[in-house]
C-alpha cells in the first residue's frame, strides 16, 4: 500500500464513538446507520447479528491483509442497503458521482462501443465506504489496471478497442480454477445449490489437491482459497505475458486431464443438471471481465463467512463455516498465503519446457 500505514486501533476507536464521519487517511468519510444489520443472528453458529459498524470494523482490522489484493483491480461490487434479508443490487459501475478519495478507471466496452467506469479501491477510506453504501461482496477481476511490458507501461484501457487490446486489463496476472461441489446436502429447497456437506468438502479438497498435484509436476506454485460459500479458488499466479483466451486454453487442457484421470469424481459440464455427485471445474472463469470475491472479503449468506486464503497445509482441516467476520483476524495472519500473487511465473516458459 502506498502512504503511511493507517492507525488501524485509532480507527476502531473512533468508530465506537458516534459521529458523522470517520477520518480515514485525510479523508472524511460520512457514516450514517451504523446500527444496521447487515447480517442477523444465527442461533445455530451462535453468532450474534453483524452491523453495519461491525462490517466497517472487519475491514479496518483487515485491510492490510485486504488492500493489497484490491489494488488496481477492477471492481465487480454486490450490495444489500438494507442487509442479507432486503434486496441484493449487482453494480459493475458507479451510478452517482465519486468521492474524490476513490479511484476510477475508463474501460473501453466493445459491446457498447463507448467507456464503461469502473470503481477501484486503491485505499482504505475507499473500502470504509465501499461498507456505508452497502457493499456486502467485493469481486475482482484477473488482471490489474497498471503493469509493465518489458520495463514499458502499457496503454490506458479506455478510448478504443486497440487500447484496450493493448492495455494491462487484457494480461491476467493468475490463471484460475473455480472448483464447486455438486454434492448435495440432502436439505436443499428443489433448484437451489448445494448446501455445505461433509462429502462435499472433503471432494472438493480431494479435487484442489490432485490439481495443486499437477500443476507442482508442471514446476508451477499454487495458491487456494475457500470462496466463501462451498467451492475452492486455485489461482496460479504468473506473468501478464499471455492474453485471457491463451490463459483460458491452459487452464481448460489442465482440467481436462484431470477429468480424464478422475472421471467419477469431476466435470467439466456447463450443463448443471449433469454435475450431480461431482466437483465442477469452471476454467471459463479466466476471461476478462469475470471477477471473484476478494481474499479476506465477506460473502452476503447467513453466518457472514468469509473468502479465506490458506494455505495448502491448512486446507485438510479446513472447514467454510469457521470463516466468519466473527472468527477471523489478524492474529496469526502476519504472512498471507496469497502474498504468493506477488511473486509471478512464467507461463510462457512453462509451456515451452513440458511442450504445450
Amino acid at each position: 500500500m502506498a502512504g503511511e500505514a493507517p492507525d488501524i486501533r485509532g480507527l476502531l476507536a473512533a468508530l465506537e464513538r458516534p459521529a458523522s464521519a470517520l477520518e480515514v487517511g485525510g479523508h472524511a468519510v460520512r457514516l450514517t446507520t451504523l446500527h444496521r444489520v447487515y447480517w442477523p443472528a444465527d442461533p445455530a453458529l451462535g453468532q450474534a447479528a453483524i452491523t453495519k459498524r461491525d462490517l466497517i470494523g472487519y475491514l479496518i482490522r483487515m485491510s492490510p491483509l485486504i488492500l493489497p489484493h484490491l489494488r488496481d483491480r477492477p471492481l465487480t461490487l454486490f450490495r444489500w442497503p438494507a442487509g442479507i434479508q432486503g434486496r441484493r443490487m449487482l453494480q459493475k459501475h458507479p451510478e452517482s458521482p465519486l468521492p474524490p478519495f476513490v479511484e476510477s478507471v475508463e474501460i473501453f466496452s466493445a459491446t457498447k462501443g463507448r467507456d464503461d467506469t469502473y470503481v477501484l479501491c486503491n485505499n482504505l477510506a475507499t473500502l470504509v465506504w465501499l461498507a456505508e453504501h452497502g457493499v456486502l461482496e467485493i469481486h475482482v477481476w484477473h488482471s490489474r489496471i497498471r503493469t509493465r511490458d518489458r520495463g514499458r507501461a502499457r496503454s490506458r484501457p479506455g478510448g478504443s478497442a486497440a487500447n484496450l487490446a493493448a492495455s494491462a486489463v487484457d494480461f491476467p496476472d493468475y490463471m484460475l480454477f473455480d472448483l464447486d461441489p455438486y454434492i448435495y446436502a440432502g436439505s436443499e429447497r428443489p433448484g437451489a445449490q448445494p448446501e455445505p456437506s461433509e462429502r462435499g468438502i472433503e471432494a472438493v479438497k480431494r479435487v484442489a489437491s490432485w490439481l495443486r498435484e499437477l500443476l507442482d509436476g508442471m514446476g508451477l506454485r499454487s495458491c487456494v482459497k475457500t470462496s466463501g460459500k462451498t467451492g475452492l479458488h486455485v489461482a496460479v499466479p504468473v506473468e501478464p505475458t499471455l492474453r485471457y483466451d491463451v490463459v483460458r486454453e491452459v487452464a481448460k487442457t489442465l482440467s481436462q486431464h484431470l477429468l480424464r484421470a478422475h472421471p467419477g469424481e469431476i466435470t467439466t459440464e456447463w450443463d448443471t443438471r449433469k454435475r450431480t455427485g461431482k466437483i465442477f471445474i469452471d476454467f471459463n472463469m479466466n476471461v476478462r471481465g469475470k471477477s471473484i470475491s476478494a481474499p479476506y472479503c465477506p460473502r452476503g449468506l447467513p453466518g457472514a463467512p468469509v473468502s479465506m486464503p490458506l494455505a495448502w497445509r491448512e486446507l485438510a482441516n479446513a472447514e467454510p463455516t469457521q470463516f466468519r467476520i466473527p472468527t477471523v483476524s489478524m492474529r496469526g495472519r502476519r504472512r498471507d498465503p496469497w502474498a504468493a500473487l506477488d511473486r509471478p511465473q512464467s507461463l510462457e516458459r512453462t509451456l515451452f519446457a513440458t511442450g504445450g
